[in-house]
């Protein structure tokens, strides 16, 4: 039996009634792009965080980064997910597992959030090898000038651990968009669920995925492209070759 190809489908009307299947996908990235940018603000923040405990001379703040990071890394995202979707909302008190079982866009929130969690543990163990990177006289200097340590870490150890780690920021913010696709499995139709929904309306897989396939290097393209142009703008002569 052969596959019937018809490139035409986008512009037909989709089944669910939000315009063609074109605007199905385009839905889809709009939300891919959401969720990513939430889930990159949590994973840079609470990593940030976690990087600096992992840092720290103090072995309870160093072991509780470690305890994070091994935690979140070390477990699936997709298990992860399932575990805040699933499984927290009947360990909490009724009335909360109630709330958020009818919190409204529930799976976006528990995408952002799953997501963010995991990605910070990468990103906090980038901030504690660019951390580690520094000369150890940087710290002494500081501490030379009567800075206390979160006056080191604020003016001189992280910008320029930040400006270091640029590049595999850049590798880390494109594996948070791509995750962004497990987020099917709980129900959040972003560009993966629309490219599926479209597949199962019309039974045209090759062409939703083809398009799917394409979004997403289209926006990997920009964020490349955007990252690339921020590197060398940060870039450190001595650390970072500005091309």
């Amino acid at each position: 039996m052969n596959y019937h190809w018809n490139w035409r489908i986008f512009w037909e009307p989709a089944p669910d009634g939000t315009g063609s299947y074109l605007d199905m996908l385009l839905s889809g990235l709009l939300v891919t792009i959401e969720v990513a940018i939430c889930a990159w603000i949590i994973a840079l923040a609470f990593g940030s965080i976690v990087g600096v405990l992992r840092t720290l001379p103090s072995k309870t703040a160093s072991w509780i980064g470690f305890c994070y990071v091994e935690f979140f890394r070390n477990m699936p995202l997709l298990v992860q997910l399932f575990l805040w979707f699933f499984v927290l909302p009947e360990l909490l008190p009724s009335a909360w597992g109630l709330w958020l079982k009818q919190l409204h866009n529930g799976p976006f929130y528990t995408a952002a959030i799953g997501i963010g969690l995991f990605m910070s543990a990468r990103v906090a163990e980038q901030l504690r090898a660019g951390i580690g990177s520094l000369p150890r006289g940087q710290k002494l200097a500081a501490t030379a000038l009567g800075l206390t340590t979160a006056q080191t870490y604020r003016y001189v150890l992280l910008p320029i651990a930040f400006r270091i780690i640029m590049p595999p920021l850049t590798s880390e913010f494109l594996n948070t968009i791509k995750n962004t696709s497990v987020a099917i499995t709980i129900s959040l139709i972003e560009l993966t669920g629309a490219a599926r929904s479209m597949q199962e309306f019309s039974f045209q897989v090759f062409e939703a995925f083809t398009a799917a396939t394409l979004l997403y290097l289209m926006i990997n393209v920009v964020v490349v492209i955007a990252m690339r142009l921020i590197e060398r703008g940060l870039a450190i002569p001595g650390y970072i070759s500005g091309k």
